[in-house]
């Protein structure tokens, strides 16, 4: 697959339209108003969570939390007024609640991470109380008054090339794609693809390896700007988890970007800040050698993964 020189590119303008209407700002005459607080439906988990901690969230987590927009069911798609038939306090809870297909457990570790990084940045403003009198300073560069997140998330999807071997029937000789089937063998293989892969915990082990290989300048700069602003070189991924029924895996890290340090240390940072609400994609594909362990056998594979990359910036 052809590739620019850039290491990531610039993902188009998000679809969400719907969630983009949870602002600060109240809404307009005639637009009714918003609930403050939405329950969200995670996989049989349940959130109370803000909108507005909603709105702040990532938005490449919301593009995939909300894929056609965010639909607040059949008693917040009316408009709200003072007819006590359409308050929010005489709708049932199962017309309040929001069903989303995503992980609960990195929910948990988005949220946890923006109250670490908020409370962060109140101790910062209240350490440098001066840096929030120069609002002109400030608004040309908003790290100054705002904890900014570095979000890095990955999706890997992967399929397993089995070559002909003695003992091993023919039929295996196939990707072991797809959702998981009764054929106990293929579930095997999957199963232990998908093991073998989710154990593999390194942030930029694959990202390398593929500089490695393709000795691309671009690529290298790119971990060199991460690990300047934040990451470590050898730092592992916050959530890292395979999708349910599907040989995909989903993983997600966020720092805390540094702003102070070196003497490029803001230089750094503001490179970062194209990131901000514009998010940036690289996809590649890799793959290794592995050998499988079948009982009695090792069951040698190419072993394939498109990653995909995401890159954002987000400002608490």
């Amino acid at each position: 697959m052809a590739m620019s020189n850039s290491p990531i590119t610039q993902v188009s303008e998000s679809p969400i339209t719907q969630v983009s209407q949870y602002s600060s700002e109240p809404p307009s005459p005639g637009q009714g108003t918003f609930p403050s607080k939405l329950l969200l439906d995670l996989r049989g988990t349940r959130f109370e969570i803000d909108r507005e901690v909603l709105v702040s969230l990532p938005e490449s987590i919301l593009i995939v939390m909300f894929p056609n927009g965010l639909i607040l069911g059949r008693g917040h798609s009316e408009s709200y007024d003072d007819d006590d038939n359409n308050s929010e306090e005489s709708l049932s809870l199962e017309d309040q609640i929001i069903y989303v297909d995503f992980d609960p457990a990195c929910m948990d570790y988005v949220l946890d991470f923006y109250h670490e990084a908020q409370t962060a940045g109140e101790a910062q403003r209240l350490a440098n109380p001066q840096t929030t009198l120069h609002n002109n300073l400030s608004s040309q560069n908003p790290l100054l008054n705002k904890q900014a997140i570095i979000v890095l998330r990955e999706e890997l999807d992967y399929f397993a090339v089995i070559p002909p071997k003695a003992g091993f029937p023919a039929k295996e000789d196939m990707p072991a794609t797809g959702p998981v089937h009764a054929d106990p063998s293929k579930v095997n293989v999957k199963t232990l693809c998908g093991t073998h892969l989710l154990e593999q915990r390194k942030i930029f082990t694959a990202l390398q390896r593929n500089i490695n290989k393709e000795n691309n300048v671009a690529e290298q700069h790119l971990i060199d700007m991460l690990c300047v602003s934040g990451f470590s070189r050898d730092d592992e991924w916050g959530y890292r988890d395979i999708e349910p029924k599907k040989t995909s895996i989903v993983s997600i890290a966020l720092v805390m970007l540094k702003t102070t340090g070196s003497g490029n240390q803001m230089a750094t940072a503001q490179k970062l800040l194209l990131f901000w609400r514009k998010p940036a994609r690289k996809c590649w594909w890799d793959g290794v050698e592995v050998e499988l362990d079948q009982g009695e056998h090792k069951l040698p594979i190419r072993l394939w993964a498109r990653r995909t990359w995401t890159l954002e910036l987000v400002l608490v």
